[in-house]
């Protein structure tokens, strides 16, 4: 079986086409909830040149263009099953793409710095975070929910993460979180205070130190290098609760499409338990001459 690192990769000069983006993603209920209050979005952005009207004869006509300008995948997990929850994470995602609309002009500019690219994911993040306390407030119920978002803009991406829902890179056959979880375990493991073996185990797991729309909001942005042969993965904590990292790279090393993966570790989840709800996001480049 041919895994992603034996793969025959081109160079990072040509970027993907859209039919060599193998990605999939899906959200179960689980086996003890009633209601899903988790939310994913897959999207492309795309550039388009249409043209209107010209005299040109057909043959003469430039191409009409349909570029893709970036690619977007964000997991959204409403906090602690309260009430708002499900309204906090599809608000967190519907939030992102309308400012995705109306304010990321920075995707089609050649010489976009990464400053400027990171502070317009802030304001993303923050803009959400409002747009979650005023429709709580109109509602009386103030929600509140985990985001991480992947924005991949060739040859480079990046990470906006909030809560506890997670990101994992596979890289030359290692599976690595990227993301750092913001709970209050983690900082005590961040403090010395727990081992990191520890923390999964301790009443701190999964109290959150910040999620939009709740008290604090503190949106970290990371920046990372694109390579064909990368895997992703991104999942709310409904699949780590019961699926260990080792399990997860078990599944990416053998994997031979994004929706197999996606199902298998589904599956892994349900079979532990599944007593939370589950979203899991997998997506890969695959050349294809």
């Amino acid at each position: 079986m041919t895994t992603p690192t034996e793969v025959t990769v081109p160079s990072l000069a040509r970027k993907p086409r859209d039919d060599e983006i193998d990605v999939y993603g899906l959200t179960h209920v689980g086996k003890v909830r009633t209601e899903n209050q988790d939310h994913f979005l897959l999207a492309a952005v795309h550039k388009r040149v249409e043209v209107l009207a010209t005299n040109l004869e057909q043959e003469q006509q430039p191409p009409a263009g349909n570029q893709r300008v970036a690619f977007l995948a964000m997991v959204a997990d409403g906090v602690g099953g309260e009430e708002g929850g499900a309204d906090a994470s599809a608000t967190a995602l519907a939030s992102v793409m309308q400012y995705v609309n109306d304010s990321m002009s920075c995707l089609y500019e050649r010489d976009v710095t990464e400053r400027k690219f990171t502070d317009a994911l802030q304001q993303c993040a923050l803009a959400s975070h409002q747009a979650i306390i005023a429709r709580g407030g109109e509602e009386s119920q103030h929600g509140a929910t985990t985001l991480t978002l992947f924005m991949g803009v060739w040859p480079a991406y990046y990470l906006l993460q909030l809560g506890d829902s997670r990101y994992y890179l596979w890289r030359e056959g290692k599976l690595t979180q990227v993301t750092r979880d913001q709970t209050l375990a983690q900082e005590l493991v961040d403090r010395g205070i727990l081992s990191r073996a520890q923390a999964p185990h301790t009443q701190f797991a999964h109290v959150l130190s910040s999620a939009l729309g709740a008290e604090a909001a503190e949106p970290v942005v990371t920046r990372l290098q694109a390579e064909w042969a990368n895997v992703h993965l991104m999942c709310s904590d409904g699949l780590t609760k019961h699926v260990t990292d080792e399990q997860i790279a078990e599944r990416i090393r053998t994997m031979t499409s994004a929706k197999q993966v996606c199902e298998q570790l589904l599956q892994d989840a349900l079979d532990d338990g599944g007593t939370d709800n589950i979203t899991i996001i997998v997506g890969r480049q695959v050349p294809r001459g």
